[in-house]
């Protein structure tokens, strides 16, 4: 066949390691009750959901449907779904559910004085991020899944359904799919211990708050970088990111590291990450950025492949890193990213975590079969220890005999140079807004080099740093993060990435004629761009609704708070129905409701934050 479309339900995982394909979903009990008839209970009654008593509730043949999704539900058949099985029913374990059963139909007192007309278990598949596995797999070209739904296949099936078959007769979505693509997961999701363990707490997850801040506490500790005990020890509170365990932001001495309540306010370690912020800002910090992917690329054609693939120029001196969008034919974008050119035939790339898969499931597949180009994955051979701030080069300077100048060093060099026993990558970049540098390291030396820093930086004010200064840090920036604030649906103009743009690079690229369309058209009517509360109070998280001269005209993509900035800061994209312009960003009065308060804004095309790149360069 010349597509292949795996819409088999629970039976998905199963039918598609046949052609190769992972796909990591698991089958798990799941329950509902009927009750005999409620006199007055109408066929019109609406459905009603209660996340306190794990219920959901619906007429049903004159009785009330009781449903469950328990916060610890019950895997089943680990090992496959037997292949003689079809739409059963399984024993139900009522020890294990009564409770559950009996909270939930004191929620409606009618359901305890009828009988019980019909109990049922039956299973049912879930992911391991509770998303829909939709999409082209990696792993096999023309072989598309759409499974996963979580227990929502008849409300989602339609709309996903379109969706695939736009992807097939297109050759791409047209929708933001960066959240349930099959390429966002892992082939070791798909081993039985994973799905054993993370399906307990997943299907849970239907019923509870989601949080912006919480992380799935099953199936943990799958990777960890060479630096976690290091980071352990320093009160590091690590968070689920792509499987790796991430530091997401560090107790001071005598303070345990935890989470004392989930909120959408700020919450008890709030102060600790705003004193990691204003460290990067002000001194020196160390982050631990090893779960980033990483690739390296090597061959005679590798820079002319990754050219064509990069709408800046990157193959050009060796010993530069280059930032640059990966876009398809229409100029939408594919992935942002780094290339640092090494030699002649040997590239560097680097992506974020959860781009790995699509990454380099697009890189192989743009490689002519009769090209001299080869891609290897290098992300578990790595540490990369990020030291940046005004007193980074400080800090590097005094554990290398390499010449860190800026005449000798400067921005966006890239070269290996000795700190301690190790030869190390040493690129100067940042993705924070200050002066800074990522280290490469060899994962079995990365302790050692990692040591000598702490122990360095005890001169000059070092404080470790996690995710959640990363977030707030590059948000007052303006930096954008492919799958969170932009996606595949943004043309690179649109998406405010226009100047890593080399529309006049020979060659050309993927995608340029769409962008000198895109770009003769005129000023863009819709834009990303940032906005900043003027109030310091509220938080903000995501899809908060933006209105200019009270007309809404977009939803915030993705915050965080501007420690430096005074206030939530986060990136919007506006569709102005008219060109946007400073005048016209000018010319109206800006508020962004968050919780169901309008606060009043301010937004830029340009960074707030240091605009002229005068930290970076310095």
């Amino acid at each position: 066949a010349e597509y292949v479309v795996n819409c088999a339900g629970m039976w998905a995982r199963q039918l598609g390691a046949r052609a190769g394909a992972t796909i990591p979903l698991q089958a798990a009990e799941h329950y509902y009750l009927i009750t005999e008839e409620i006199p007055g209970l109408s066929a019109s009654c609406p459905v009603l959901e209660d996340p306190a008593s794990y219920g959901y509730f619906r007429e049903e043949v004159g009785g009330l449907m009781v449903g469950l999704f328990e916060p610890v539900c019950a895997p089943w058949k680990v090992d496959g779904v037997p292949e003689d099985f079809s739409f059963g029913e399984l024993p139900p374990d009522w020890d294990r559910m009564a409770g559950y059963v009996e909270t939930a139909m004191r929620r409606v007192p009618a359901s305890l004085e009828v009988g019980v007309r019909k109990l049922f278990c039956g299973p049912e598949s879930f992911t391991p991020d509770l998303q829909p596995v939709v999409g082209e797999a990696p792993e096999l070209k023309n072989y598309f899944v759409a499974a996963g739904l979580n227990s929502i296949g008849i409300l989602t099936g339609g709309g996903l359904g379109r969706v695939l078959a736009h992807w097939i007769v297109h050759g791409r979505p047209d929708v933001d799919v960066t959240g349930f693509n099959i390429d966002r997961l892992h082939v070791y999701q798909a081993t039985p211990e994973y799905r054993r363990t993370r399906t307990v707490e997943s299907l849970g997850m239907v019923y509870q708050c989601h949080y912006p801040t919480r992380s799935m506490q099953t199936a943990r500790n799958v990777k960890r970088s060479p630096l976690h005990e290091r980071l352990a020890a320093r009160g590091a509170y690590f968070r689920d990111v792509s499987g790796w365990e991430g530091a997401d932001w560090y107790a001071p001495p005598g303070v345990e590291p935890r989470v004392e309540r989930l909120s959408w306010g700020r919450q008890n370690w709030f102060p600790f990450w705003e004193a990691e912020h204003h460290a990067a800002r002000e001194g020196v910090i160390l982050m631990d950025m090893s779960f980033m992917s990483k690739f390296l690329v090597q061959g005679r054609d590798a820079g002319r492949i990754l050219d064509f693939l990069s709408a800046n120029r990157v193959d050009g001196s060796a010993g530069v890193i280059t930032y640059t969008p990966w876009l398809d034919e229409t100029g939408r974008l594919q992935a942002v990213l780094t290339v640092t050119k090494l030699g002649d035939d040997r590239f560097w790339v680097v992506a974020t975590d959860t781009a790995h898969r699509h990454v380099e499931t697009w890189l192989r597949r743009h490689i002519p079969d009769d090209a001299h180009a080869f891609v290897t994955d290098v992300t578990s051979g790595h540490a990369q220890i990020n030291v940046q701030g005004p007193r980074s080069r400080e800090l590097l300077q005094s554990v290398t005999g390499a010449d860190l100048s800026n005449e000798a060093f400067p921005f966006r060099a890239a070269r290996e140079i000795e700190v301690g026993y190790a030869r190390v990558l040493c690129i100067r970049i940042t993705y924070l807004g200050e002066l800074g540098y990522e280290l490469y390291v060899p994962a079995e030396q990365g302790t050692h080099v990692y040591d000598l820093l702490v122990q360095a930086g005890e001169a000059v004010g070092l404080r470790h740093a996690g995710l959640k200064a990363l977030a707030s840090l590059r948000m007052e920036k303006g930096y954008r993060d492919y799958g969170h604030d932009i996606d595949n649906t943004d043309p690179v103009l649109e998406a405010g990435l226009g100047f890593v743009v080399a529309l006049d690079k020979p060659g050309g690229f993927l995608g340029r004629d769409a962008v000198l369309a895109q770009k003769a058209a005129g000023p863009p009517t819709r834009r990303l761009m940032q906005l900043l509360v003027t109030d310091p109070a509220p938080m903000m998280f995501h899809a908060e609704v933006v209105r200019r001269n009270g007309t809404p005209v977009g939803y915030v993509r993705a915050a965080s708070y501007g420690h430096t900035l005074g206030g939530a800061v986060g990136l919007v994209m506006v569709e102005a129905g008219e060109p946007i312009t400073q005048v016209y960003l000018d010319a109206g009065t800006w508020d962004v409701d968050i919780a169901g308060t309008r606060y009043p804004a301010v937004v830029s095309l340009k960074p707030l934050y240091d605009p002229e790149m005068k930290r970076i360069r310095g």
